[in-house]
């Protein structure tokens, strides 16, 4: 006896139904992790070029502090070269003036290694202050003879720019030394 031959059923296509939906989770589950990975890179792009920008910044207030070791005087003080004397109050901060950040207004720090070589500081003058091991002195503390008895006050701000202009980082400390 030979076997018998049935036709085959008609199909139904669930097979291929099954299957168009897998690969369209599979492509999704694609999809979103090359979106992830984008984003993960650009994010640390970033912060590599807010880093640059923030060891360009910390350079140019270690050159600012060196400058200020070798000063004699405070009279250079006059707006040039990047040395101001501190804002009058009500007025701006000199530092929040973007000209500042240009040309002859501001100082250019040494580069890093690994950093853009566009480090820039400023220089304020805050004005004298009295020693606190002093402070009962018998004479002006303000009189050119009084040099000694205070501590002259100083606000450096630097600027760092890292591997694109957007990142910025501006650094500001405060320094204070006697003058001979």
């Amino acid at each position: 006896m030979q076997p018998r031959f049935n036709p085959p059923q008609q199909q139904r296509g669930v097979a291929l139904f099954i299957s168009l939906v897998l690969l369209l989770v599979l492509t999704i589950i694609g999809v979103s992790s090359v979106q992830t990975t984008s984003l993960e890179v650009r994010m640390t792009r970033n912060e590599h070029d807010v880093l640059l920008a923030f060891q360009s910044a910390e350079s140019a207030l270690r050159d600012a502090e060196v400058e200020l070791l070798a000063i004699t005087s405070t009279v250079t003080f006059d707006g040039t070269g990047g040395r101001y004397e501190i804002a009058d109050m009500g007025d701006a901060e000199i530092w929040s003036d973007d000209d500042v950040w240009t040309g002859g207004n501001s100082t250019v720090a040494n580069p890093v290694d690994g950093t853009a070589d566009n480090a820039r500081y400023i220089i304020e003058y805050l004005g004298p202050v009295l020693r606190d091991e002093n402070a009962h002195q018998q004479e002006d503390p303000y009189s050119s003879s009084a040099t000694t008895d205070r501590v002259e006050m100083f606000r450096v701000t630097a600027r760092g720019i890292g591997g694109t202009p957007n990142a910025q980082v501006l650094l500001q400390s405060t320094f204070g030394r006697i003058l001979d």
